[in-house]
């Protein structure tokens, strides 16, 4: 700690703070916006945000500050933080030995709240200095279904931005209003970069903001998916929901006041598809690996890394555990993992150029496994509807389709349908935080009698109620769970 008073962090305060925290080096004055990002949250902030900022103190970049947007409720403390803290904020890597490196982040040197002035956000959209709009609004925020691929043409806020004369205020009317605004005054088109965690990110991109454009217009909606580009991408680093406690922690550490820190662990990849039509930031200089195809390592982190997080996240929290890393730590549970990503998923996996999977998968259970990250099965539970689908669910699909092992597989969406009955095994209420709660929780409940009950959902599960393999492995899980408990089931599964 650099002393007893606490610095407010701003840009004025720079020069007052301690050694021990890398501050910017660069003239942020100097800084112009290249990037508009949608979803300013945590992972952002550790990794995009992050890499940025490395290029801009390696003298790079100077064109490809961020503005961030925000278009949820939720997203107005983000813009009072950040406008309080000059878009300045702490990054903090903890080590599995507790050790903290602690660096001020400044690549984000504005931030746009879309309820607020919606005509600010889309002419800052469709400026020519505007290159790249990114994204990270999760994987639920591209309104498509995971069973059928096809754009929700009758979700209310679609519509409402659809409406004649509508003032846009979904990511998509903002994007392609702001489109349509840069074709009429002869502005090429900018990038639009997924960053989040779907198997091919970028096309889902272009599919659901085309079909956007063609509800609105269909030659728009054509000229959107064949003249913008949509680069897929594979972002990793584990960043949990930042704690309660992280605000103080820093001050004590670092004597610097930051309302909203980041904390993160200390590895960090992205792989990112080399197509931008109006230039990119210097990515591969600091460690961002430029490919032409993603779709390896995209499947290996999404069905590795995303699926094991979910195998963890039910079966962990009904076992009693809370923090991922006691559950990561627990032998049976390495040793469930284990086999569901050797036999599983890896049989699924494309030819991963230059990575040793092996290696991989044993890094992945110490990263889990991490005590200093402060990493919550809340967290890997929460929006089960929307993950479950995209990383689980073509494991199963392709081990279905070639005849390979679904044991594991199956009994984590098991452990999904006993968790979303919203009762753990002492039967203390669980607070589900799903979009989909109100329609799966109901259906949960029912399974003590109907054991298939969770499946009949088609929307999310697509015809594996009518796959007998799949069908059996899961109710005999469900079985398990009702019968031995979650830490048993997870016993036999790692024998």
């Amino acid at each position: 700690m650099t002393g007893t008073v606490n610095v407010p962090l701003r840009e004025a305060t720079l020069r007052e703070l301690g050694p021990a925290l890398a501050a910017p080096d660069y003239d942020r004055s100097e800084i112009s916006t290249g990037i508009v990002h949608f979803g300013v949250g945590g992972f952002h902030r550790a990794h995009q945000a992050m890499y940025i900022d490395q290029l801009l103190r390696n003298g790079k970049a100077r064109e490809w500050g961020i503005c961030g947007v925000g278009v949820l409720p939720g997203d107005r403390r983000m813009r009072d933080v950040l406008d309080a803290q000059d878009g300045l904020y702490t990054l903090s890597s903890v080590a599995a030995d507790g050790s903290w490196n602690t660096t001020v982040i400044g690549s984000i040197v504005k931030y746009l709240y879309a309820p607020d002035d919606p005509e600010a956000v889309l002419e800052k959209l469709a400026d020519p200095t505007t290159r790249i709009v990114s994204l990270t609004v999760t994987e639920g925020g591209y309104n498509f279904s995971a069973h059928t691929g096809e754009f929700d043409a009758e979700d209310p806020a679609v519509r409402a931005d659809l409406a004649p004369d509508a003032v846009p205020a979904t990511i998509f009317g903002l994007v392609i209003e702001a489109l349509v605004r840069r074709r009429g005054r002869g502005i090429p088109p900018f990038t639009v970069m997924s960053c989040d965690n779907i198997e091919g990110n970028g096309h889902v991109a272009r599919d659901t903001f085309s079909a956007f454009a063609r509800l609105r217009d269909p030659e728009l909606g054509e000229w959107v998916r064949t003249e913008v580009r949509f680069p897929n991408s594979m972002v990793d680093r584990i960043t949990p929901a930042t704690p309660p406690t992280a605000t103080d922690e820093v001050a004590r550490r670092y004597g610097v006041l930051d309302e909203w820190p980041v904390i993160a662990e200390p590895f960090a990849q992205w792989v990112l598809e080399d197509s931008f039509s109006l230039g990119r930031p210097d990515f591969d200089e600091v460690g961002v690996q430029l490919v032409e195809d993603v779709a390896p390592y995209e499947l290996m982190k999404l069905r590795l890394l995303n699926a094991s997080h979910q195998a963890l996240a039910y079966f962990g929290y009904l076992s009693g555990y809370r923090p991922v890393h006691e559950a990561a730590q627990n032998p049976d549970f390495r040793r469930m993992l284990l086999r569901y990503m050797n036999i599983e998923a890896t049989p699924t996996l494309l030819p991963v150029p230059g990575v040793d999977l092996d290696a991989y998968k044993q890094t992945l259970i110490e990263r889990f496994s991490n005590p200093a990250v402060g990493d919550t099965l809340a967290r890997l539970c929460a929006e089960s509807s929307d993950r479950i689908p995209k990383w689980l669910l073509p494991v199963v699909r392709s081990q279905l389709a070639d005849g390979g092992e679904i044991t594991c597989a199956a009994a984590i969406v098991a452990s999904w349908a006993r968790y979303a009955e919203g009762i753990d095994e002492q039967g203390n209420p669980i607070d589900i935080v799903d979009r989909l709660r109100d329609r799966l929780t109901p259906l949960a409940k029912s399974q003590r009698t109907d054991r298939t009950a969770f499946l009949t959902d088609r929307a999310v599960f697509g015809d594996l109620l009518d796959e007998p393999r799949f069908v059996e492995a899961y109710v005999a899980a469900l079985d398990s769970l009702y019968e031995h408990g979650a830490a048993a089931t997870v016993a036999a599964l790692a024998k």
